[in-house]
């Protein structure tokens, strides 16, 4: 399970409106037939492009997803559980069962009315989070919201002239671009694209194509090659986006914190002190101390060459 949640991860930002699926062929003595993840745009499904690779290896053997295999047949591609039993497939292993109405639980059920060994729940944390953008989407109707920031160690963005070039180092640099390479949209304010005319494109070696499509989150007029937010509320219209980075400035983030919108947020502190300058966030709604306490949990912190990376997440119920 470790192998297809590493294959499943690697495809983030790549697979909407899919999920970034992970998939193995486990033969008998236990060494990986097969591999596949969910192709970009979606089709094929992790399974079938595993099992196309193991061809007449499958039969007898193991198969091992990070979701609960299709079982509704669609014009782009047929159901992976069709695709199962055709195989020989012996026993599936899923990580979760699938949330879409049109699956949910049933190809689990046809593979075992069929005689398939299945078993459920094994490695279903890290599949959850290898897949949180699209679970998001199926529960909430939006994409899976990560705000960025890059601050001094006094919590200012910019200079009081606007100067922010650069707050942080290489390797924080190097890291931003590789959360855009598994984001399906990347999104700034129009005061950003004034200042900077960001490219917001990836610039890692090997990685270049999976620069995410660019949004712009204004009222004003339309801008080419951006798709327009007008509000943070619009994200509930992006039905095929899986995962969003807003990497706009202060007015940006402050508008989606206050919308109660970012579900993630990745901060990047270098070991600097700028005194006066801007602040990265506004006023969101707060008016007291106690209501910001349990809103947010630290999941993750490590160094990035000079500076420090802190991740958090927000607390919702259910």
């Amino acid at each position: 399970m470790a192998e297809a949640v590493r294959l499943g991860s690697a495809a983030q930002g790549t697979t909407a409106p899919n999920p970034n699926v992970g998939c193995v062929i486990v033969g008998a003595d236990g060494a990986i037939i097969a591999r596949g993840a969910t192709a970009p745009g979606g089709r094929p499904h992790a399974e079938a492009i595993a099992l196309a690779e193991a061809g007449e290896r499958a039969r007898g053997a193991t198969l091992v997803t990070t979701l609960e295999p299709c079982n509704h047949r669609s014009q782009r591609g047929p159901a992976c559980t069709d695709l199962i039993l055709e195989s020989g497939i012996a026993r599936v292993i899923a990580a979760l069962e699938d949330p879409d109405p049109r699956t949910h639980g049933e190809g689990l059920a046809r593979l075992r009315a069929a005689g398939v060994a299945v078993e459920l729940g094994t490695g279903a944390e890290e599949s959850r989070e290898s897949m949180a953008g699209w679970l998001l989407r199926q529960k909430l109707g939006r994409p899976r919201i990560t705000l960025k920031l890059a601050l001094s160690i006094d919590g200012k963005i910019a200079l009081p002239s606007g100067e922010s070039k650069w707050i942080t180092g290489e390797d924080a640099r190097a890291h931003v671009h590789l959360e855009r390479a598994h984001h399906d949209m990347i999104l700034v304010g129009r005061g950003t694209l004034q200042a900077d005319s960001p490219r917001l494109d990836v610039r890692l070696p090997g990685l270049e194509e999976r620069s995410p499509r660019r949004a712009l989150l204004s009222r004003g007029e339309a801008v080419a090659g951006w798709e327009m937010l007008r509000a943070p509320e619009d994200v509930f219209r992006l039905h095929d986006v899986n995962d969003l980075l807003v990497e706009g400035g202060s007015a940006t983030a402050t508008a989606f914190l206050a919308a109660d919108l970012v579900d993630r947020i990745l901060l990047y502190r270098a070991p600097i002190i700028i005194g006066e300058g801007r602040q990265s966030v506004g006023y969101i709604g707060l008016d007291a101390i106690g209501d910001a306490h349990g809103r947010w949990v630290a999941r993750d912190g490590r160094s990035l060459g000079i500076d420090r990376l802190e991740v958090y997440e927000r607390v919702r119920e259910g």
